[in-house]
């Protein structure tokens, strides 16, 4: 994981540090926490504005603030695109692991500047194939995951080539690939490790496979992979972190690590291993307690 130091911008310099504010829900923008947050910041080097697409982001902001869960900060990711804008994640939501922080520890990393930035991977998709219908205008970059599904009652047969090495097929309602990002998400769901995000991995994951001695891989992140689909139906669901398109299922999709990160901010203080025992729980236990039992 490429970690850089960035240089705060304190009170006694004259350009304020200009933060896009986003969220996909604009009722948690008046949390009284958030709120606190702000006005503890306002006039101290900071200044704050609201966006709801990537065409309102203005000129030379310095970062771009996610207020919500996981699944916010991934809209925010593709409304930064390519543009370098660094993302943090204030944590208004459930279960973040991508938005993991409080106001309160946001506010604090912002005004002693102790942070720093780290490079996330994302993957690009490339659908040679119909694409039938789509949520929004196709963007082809996921931080977390790609995954084909099926649309019907019938099975899945999924080919997938690796750096052009075909695997035995696969039987199941579907497919991801994940990064390592991207671990602690829809992959952990369906039976894929946990990776430290740093990992410079892919994660090969079947979804309610139907034959029994299939399992998740884990291939380099320069892998090229190549995804086709036999189905019945003349048509399949893909998944791009959360958004969905209908494809033919004639598609063939290639997938691989894109060549530009997404920045993402992180605080001195945070830690992974501390995120998987306090949000899932990871070694709950009762001979971990260190109790008589």
């Amino acid at each position: 994981m490429l970690i850089l130091k960035i240089e705060h911008k304190s009170a006694e310099t004259s350009v304020a540090m200009k933060i896009a504010v986003y969220s996909r829900d604009a009722s948690v923008l008046s949390s009284p926490r958030l709120a606190s947050m702000m006005e503890r910041l306002d006039g101290r080097s900071f200044e704050f504005y609201q966006v709801n697409t990537a065409d309102e982001i203005l000129p030379g902001t310095d970062m771009v603030m996610s207020v919500g869960g996981d699944g916010t900060f991934l809209s925010a990711s593709k409304r930064v695109g390519d543009s370098g804008i660094p993302v943090i994640g204030v944590n208004l939501g459930r279960v973040g692991f991508l938005s993991e922080y409080s106001p309160e520890e946001v506010g604090e990393a912002l005004l002693s500047g102790a942070y720093s930035l780290e490079d996330r991977a994302l993957l690009k998709t490339t659908v040679d194939g119909d694409i039938i219908e789509s949520e929004t205008s196709f963007w082809p970059y996921s931080l977390n995951e790609i995954s084909v599904l099926r649309c019907g009652a019938a099975i899945l047969g999924i080919d997938v080539c690796i750096d052009g090495n075909p695997l035995p097929t696969y039987w199941a309602d579907g497919l991801l690939v994940s990064t390592s990002s991207g671990s602690t998400a829809y992959s952990l769901s369906v039976g894929g490790p946990i990776c430290v995000p740093g990992s410079k991995v892919l994660i090969i994951s079947p979804i309610a496979p139907h034959n029994l001695n299939v399992r998740p891989l884990v291939v380099p992140d320069t892998t090229r992979i190549t995804i086709s689909m036999r189905s019945r139906d003349e048509k399949v669901t893909m998944s791009m972190d959360n958004r969905n398109a209908l494809l033919s299922s004639s598609a063939v999709l290639e997938v691989g690590v894109a060549q530009f990160s997404l920045k993402r901010v992180r605080l001195e203080k945070s830690s992974f291993i501390k995120a998987l025992t306090t949000k899932l729980f990871w070694g709950e236990d009762i001979r971990n307690s260190g109790e008589q039992w």
